[in-house]
């Protein structure tokens, strides 16, 4: 049976890769960002490697626009077998000044992806499918993690990575009864050719997408570390 990964927060560096590798390996790949020009553009450059590849537009922090994403997704793909979360938002760079600015941040990294979680649920139940979220090591609870965090002004991100953390883990528990896989890959080092990369990243996005597939195959581990 042909299935679907559906990429949300589409760029160019872990989730395409993430995408090409699926997409390589036989699934149909939906990729999702709010730069509508720019998606079809990678989806072009995917269809022209071979891949079945169609780009969906959409504002990844507005849950009912998620909701409707994945209905349209299943209407056009086959059955949505892999969810990969991948969007982030910045902002929030001083937690004392603006903590108002964290719900935006929480729309987009917690309350995004649980709406597609839900709406794409009976499909990863039927497909005995996956969950994956690529997590950030600015997440960790570490004096020089929080310290980077400040100095880079990733507040917001650092809580709400260390939330997206704890949810995997949460929903990894509830789901694996119901034959569905929930893993992260939580990133420790500069991927090269995204906006972290100040010139000295190292770690190349098509390493973080096999340890992706790695997970997916195994279903064995909830989280890993890549720098």
């Amino acid at each position: 049976m042909s299935k679907t990964i559906l990429v949300c927060g589409h760029g160019p560096g872990i989730s395409d890769a993430v995408a090409r590798r699926f997409g390589a390996a036989g699934y149909a790949v939906a990729i999702v960002g709010r730069n509508a020009e720019r998606l079809e553009k990678a989806a072009l450059a995917m269809r022209e490697a071979g891949l079945n590849a169609r780009a969906f537009a959409c504002d990844l922090g507005d849950a009912a626009a998620v909701t409707r994403l994945v209905a349209a997704v299943a209407e056009s793909l086959p059955p949505i077998a892999i969810l990969h979360w991948n969007a982030y938002a910045m902002g929030a760079p001083d937690l004392t000044v603006a903590p108002g600015a964290l719900r935006g941040l929480f729309d987009v990294g917690v309350h995004g992806l649980l709406a597609a979680l839900e709406a794409a649920l009976p499909s990863l139940e039927a497909t005995r499918g996956a969950v994956l979220v690529t997590g950030g090591g600015l997440g960790a609870d570490d004096p020089k993690v929080n310290a980077m965090a400040v100095g880079w002004g990733a507040m917001g991100l650092a809580v709400v990575k260390a939330t997206q953390h704890k949810l995997v883990g949460l929903l990894s528990a509830k789901l694996s009864d119901r034959g569905v896989y929930v893993g992260e890959v939580i990133v420790t080092g500069l991927v090269k050719g995204t906006a972290w990369d100040n010139g000295s990243a190292t770690l190349a996005p098509e390493t973080v997408a096999e340890r992706f597939w790695a997970l997916t195959e195994a279903r064995s581990e909830t989280t890993v570390y890549q720098g």
